[in-house]
């Protein structure tokens, strides 16, 4: 009786953090629901006083009028490369660096990891015009490597802190073992301890590829000037009027850009449930 009783209790509870959850849900996803709906809306009903979420005439000359731009294929293409750097450079560099702050003891551990998470806190904003300068003088100015290397040096100390947890989770009498077994610290370090802390490496990417794929401050404001060197974003500005937006053309440029995202999540979704959750399996 205790045990059904328990379970009458417990069901209430259940049903309530179920209904929570579909109304959160509903609430994130009613902001790219009404994104996709305006890029199908004609043109008069995206601009009506009277905005329905729904509509019985969708059309989609909004996404004509995007892919009809003549740079739309090189701001993609341009994006695409950027955000894939970073999401490798990243990935390696914080692996490595992760694994020597974890193994390894040295002078000054902790402080440099307390700078990690110093430069995490230091505002994008506030950087920009000392990064204005320092690819100017690198001569880096109007490239895509003025855009690698920012977003790059701000998915580190994430990366970093996030993967030195899963390298701490990996016993060291695993390495102690590999080395009996003759395999040398590289072998180790890269057939063992890699495959282990891949989960993590899977979220830290989405993390890095999202910040970087959506960048636009530095793109428009401060280190990208040239048409051929523009990202994806910059396309959004061409919709922009100051007397009268293309707000379906903004909207319909928005849901192409999005569909990328959605893509890398899909294809890491199973490995990013069980990074997120911190997973290492022996």
């Amino acid at each position: 009786m205790s045990t059904v009783r328990a379970a009458r209790i417990r069901r209430p509870r259940r049903l309530a953090a179920e209904a929570t959850a579909l109304v959160v849900a509903a609430l994130v996803a009613f902001p790219l629901y009404w994104m996709v709906l305006s890029a199908v809306k004609p043109a008069g009903e995206v601009q009506s006083d009277e905005p329905r979420p729904w509509t019985l005439h969708p059309t989609l000359d909004s996404f004509r009028r995007v892919f009809e731009q003549q740079d739309f294929g090189r701001y993609f293409l341009n994006s695409l490369l950027v955000a894939g750097v970073v999401v490798v450079a990243s990935a390696l560099i914080a692996f490595l660096a992760a694994t020597a702050v974890t193994r390894f003891r040295f002078r000054f551990r902790t402080s440099l990891l307390v700078m990690f998470l110093v430069a995490q806190m230091v505002p994008i904003e506030a950087l920009t015009i000392p990064l204005f300068f320092l690819m100017r003088d690198v001569g880096a100015l109007n490239s895509l490597v003025s855009l690698m290397l920012p977003h790059l040096a701000f998915s580190l100390p994430f990366a970093v802190w996030m993967l030195r947890g899963f390298v701490k989770a990996v016993p060291e009498s695993l390495e102690e073992q590999a080395f009996i077994d003759g395999a040398s610290r590289t072998r180790f370090l890269w057939q063992i301890l890699f495959p282990l802390v891949f989960p993590g490496l899977v979220a830290t990417s989405v993390f890095s590829f999202i910040s970087t794929w959506n960048d636009f401050l530095f793109a428009k404001s401060f280190l990208i000037s040239a048409t051929e060197n523009s990202t994806l974003p910059m396309a959004l500005l061409v919709f922009f009027d100051t007397e009268t937006p293309d707000w379906g053309g903004v909207m319909a440029a928005s849901t192409v850009m999005t569909v990328p995202v959605l893509v890398f999540f899909v294809a890491v979704q199973r490995r990013l449930v069980s990074g997120l959750g911190g997973a290492v399996k022996d």
